[in-house]
């Protein structure tokens, strides 16, 4: 990381991992070339993400050739006037990961899966959550990430007084 006094540990990157909105999972086609797509991750446990989608397209066949994946997210993208200097410049949190994909088999697993998916978008819902997997869970894929590494995360954020928040200082 060329900033070092941006980066931020492994709990700040999954705490934005698990507050964006989506996170765009990058894949390899059987080409070679890159295909990067948003996706709405649930979160399982310390290495584990979830995601849904069609049985065939772009995604599975990327799975197929190669599985391993690269994740980024961002939760705050703030342009903004640097309050000391006057440069034009973003406040930012990302997160970055990286892991591997493979399609979920295990019917309990794929359910299981697909619950914590619900729960993170749709809490208030669940009471629906059995009549949607009686009429479509053969008809869904569910991918499981298992994460590599630890994430890593890096921010841009200044406080109250104007001056950057480095190295990994919070308030």
């Amino acid at each position: 990381m060329r900033k070092a006094s941006r980066e931020m540990d492994s709990a700040f990157a999954m705490e934005v991992l698990d507050k964006a909105p989506y996170i765009t999972v990058s894949f390899t086609k059987s080409d070679g070339s890159p295909y990067g797509v948003p996706l709405s991750l649930a979160r399982k446990d310390e290495k584990t993400f979830y995601f849904h989608g069609a049985l065939e397209g772009d995604k599975m066949d990327c799975i197929a050739y190669n599985p391993k994946v690269a994740l980024s997210a961002v939760t705050r993208c703030t342009p903004t006037v640097g309050p000391k200097d006057g440069s034009f410049t973003l406040q930012y949190k990302s997160a970055m990961a990286v892991g591997i994909a493979e399609v979920v088999t295990d019917k309990a697993e794929k359910i299981e899966a697909l619950r914590i998916i619900c729960q993170r978008f749709l809490p208030q819902h669940m009471d629906a959550f059995a009549a949607a997997i009686e009429r479509s869970l053969e008809r869904t894929a569910v991918v499981k990430i298992t994460l590599t590494e630890p994430p890593t995360g890096k921010r841009k954020q200044y406080d109250k007084q104007g001056e950057e928040m480095k190295w990994q200082r919070m308030e």
